[in-house]
């Protein structure tokens, strides 16, 4: 995945998938790694908006079997949904849009992403 700005921190829920492999890639990247107690979905309220709207968005369809077909498409929504895909809670902006305005900045680039 790529950002417009580097990965300094990432916050998990604590699923047991984050305990070992993961928790050893962000500790030899440098990235800091904030795991949430457990049943607290309110603490990451964005994120579990975020995965509703995969689910009903993205998933709902007709998916490839092979993963490379997959990964395109799922490359292909998270484009629409970062670039193009108006958000509420962005005042109708996309998340690029809205990102590149509070920095008075135009939208990256793919060339641009970290």
């Amino acid at each position: 995945m790529r950002a417009p700005f580097p990965i300094r921190a990432v916050q998990v829920d604590g699923g047991s998938e984050f305990m070992s492999d993961f928790e050893e890639a962000c500790e030899r990247l440098g990235v800091k790694l904030f795991v949430l107690p457990p049943r607290s979905p309110k603490l990451n309220g964005h994120v579990e908006r975020m995965q509703r709207t995969f689910r009903d968005e993205f998933y709902t369809r007709p998916l490839p079997s092979q993963i490379p077909e997959l990964q395109r498409e799922l490359d292909a929504y998270l484009d629409h949904y970062n670039r193009r895909r108006p958000h509420r809670a962005l005042g109708g902006l996309a998340p690029l849009e809205y990102l590149a305005r509070i920095r008075g900045e135009a939208v990256p680039t793919e060339s641009q992403m970290c």
